[in-house]
């Protein structure tokens, strides 16, 4: 029997930032997964204060070299690779120059939301997978972890939804404690449209700030995960509402065997998206 594949899209993986609770569940995750038998693939993207260097991360030249159009501007998309060498583990990092190379991931030095935030969560999406295309690589189950990851489930939903790669593709969808108060830019929701996405499935996005983007992220999820003890309340009522599978949130003892449980719950689930 063919092995599942599971496709990680991580916003934090640690050693490669400062230690969260997000970024060491998506460091060892992926790798209890693996030794649980499954494939992986993983994503992060390539925060501008990632020390290249030290974490030996080398960009890959057949996967590079594509664009990415977002409201009619061309963006070049990068990919690198670093390994986990004691999990036997590759990242992947999405990568460009004018949305990654900044030291911080969402607020400048002056503590003011990036403009452009908007465009990068999209970019970010988009390029994980155009990429995942380019490998010829099959994922039974995405993975999305953070805001950043949010636009995936509409993606793949909708626009991806006819490529034979990602036509049976599950989306599970970790909710984090990382919201925020600004608003994305009031164009996200022409931003996001492409063949595929209506104006019916971007209602959300009219009105973007991080509640209406993770409603959502889970009207196109096959299944929720609790990924803090605490998320947004209306995000937790929402979620709960649409009687979705619906995993609690799991100690750093249990999680890993909890989710790789409820990806086989998934696995056999009819898809369900919201309407």
């Amino acid at each position: 029997m063919e092995k599942s594949k599971v496709l990680f899209v991580a916003q934090d993986i640690h050693p490669y930032l400062k230690e969260s609770s997000m970024g060491m569940i998506c460091r060892y995750l992926p790798q209890g997964i693996q030794e649980r038998g499954k494939e992986i693939r993983t994503f992060m993207p390539r925060w501008g204060h990632i020390n290249e260097r030290r974490n030996q991360l080398h960009e890959v030249i057949r996967l590079s070299g594509m664009n990415i159009i977002i409201d009619d501007n061309d963006h070049p998309l990068i990919i690198k690779v670093a390994s986990i060498q004691q999990a036997r583990m590759q990242i992947y990092f999405i990568d460009n120059e004018d949305y990654f190379q900044r030291k911080a991931m969402f607020h400048d030095k002056n503590d003011l939301f990036y403009k452009d935030n908007d465009e990068r969560l999209i970019f970010y999406a988009r390029g994980v997978l155009e990429t995942v295309k380019k490998l010829g690589w099959r994922p039974d189950i995405v993975h999305c972890h953070g805001w950043i990851a949010s636009l995936m489930p509409i993606y793949l939903k909708r626009a991806y939804k006819d490529n034979p790669l990602y036509s049976d593709t599950k989306v599970v969808l970790s909710i984090y404690d990382d919201d925020f108060t600004e608003d994305l830019d009031k164009n996200f929701a022409n931003k996001i449209k492409q063949e595929g996405i209506n104006g019916k499935d971007l209602k959300h996005y009219k009105a973007p700030n991080y509640v209406n983007l993770m409603k959502g992220a889970i009207d196109y999820a096959d299944g929720i995960i609790m990924g803090s003890e605490n998320i947004h309340p209306e995000v937790k009522n929402y979620l709960v509402k649409t009687g979705k599978p619906y995993l609690g949130y799991q100690s750093m003892e249990t999680y890993i065997d909890a989710y790789s449980d409820f990806y086989d719950e998934i696995l056999v689930n009819e898809s369900v998206v919201s309407e």
